[in-house]
């Protein structure tokens, strides 16, 4: 492995784990387009895996006593439907693609953020939505281990406790990206260059996650909420930004 994949690899471990650390989400959506510039789409997304998974069965045990499991069964059974399509559809995403799914999935979770206060928080199940976003969860762990990222937005529009929040979404995510890393082993594509990427990636993971827990212990409410909103917003915009300069130069070269 070159040293520049090496240096990529470490710096998006680094942003994923102190985003994770600081917010309790994020891995895949601040480590991946960094990680898309020196692994293959399918070496990326399942790095993103098994972080995701170190840094979530942790979080499941904190939050066991607050399952809801019928909830939890209408985002995961859809979900499970989900995942041949985001696997089927990964074996024809290129790196670029990848990459610009990523910034909007970011410029999309920012400006949702942002637009939260003017939501008015529904205090009332919807079932059938459920089951839909489980669905699109489902395909976009496959797709690009954020399975969690839909459902994130989705269960901050609900007047849930973040208690009953975690327990939808930590478990939510580690029982999908399980079976994604299943499927990732089953079509031999956890070779001997994903582990090393893990070993690179790990530390840097573990030390930013840390040091991301650190500040979220000191910071206030607002002080948080107003870093993580615009931290979101500006990483999709630069990678949606990125993605289509590279478009436009290249038509314009030809």
């Amino acid at each position: 492995m070159t040293v520049d994949a090496i240096i990529f690899i470490s710096i998006g471990a680094a942003f994923g784990g102190l985003v994770n650390g600081l917010a309790g989400f994020g891995t895949g959506l601040f480590a991946l387009g960094w990680w898309l510039h020196v692994l293959p789409p399918t070496s990326a997304v399942a790095l993103v895996v098994i972080l995701s998974l170190v840094s979530g069965v942790q979080g499941v045990f904190a939050v066991r006593q607050a399952l809801n499991w019928p909830r939890l069964a209408r985002f995961v059974i859809p979900a499970l439907l989900g995942l041949p399509l985001g696997f089927a559809m990964l074996a024809h995403l290129n790196a670029s693609m990848l990459k610009l799914l990523v910034g909007v999935m970011l410029a999309l979770f920012g400006g949702f953020f942002i637009a939260r206060p003017s939501f008015k928080r529904w205090q009332k199940d919807h079932k059938l939505a459920d089951s839909a976003v489980g669905f699109i969860g489902g395909v976009l762990g496959a797709l690009a281990g954020l399975s969690g990222a839909l459902p994130t937005i989705w269960s901050a529009l609900h007047n849930w406790q973040k208690s009953e929040q975690r327990a939808l979404l930590q478990p939510f995510n580690v029982l999908i990206l399980s079976i994604v890393l299943l499927g990732f082993g089953w079509r031999g594509l956890l070779d001997h260059a994903v582990w090393l990427a893990v070993a690179i990636a790990l530390p840097s993971s573990i030390i930013s996650a840390q040091f991301g827990i650190f500040i979220f212990q000191r910071l206030s409410e607002s002080q948080f909420r107003q870093i993580l909103i615009w931290l979101i917003l500006t990483s999709g915009i630069v990678l949606v930004g990125g993605e289509v300069g590279g478009v436009l130069r290249a038509v314009t070269a030809q």
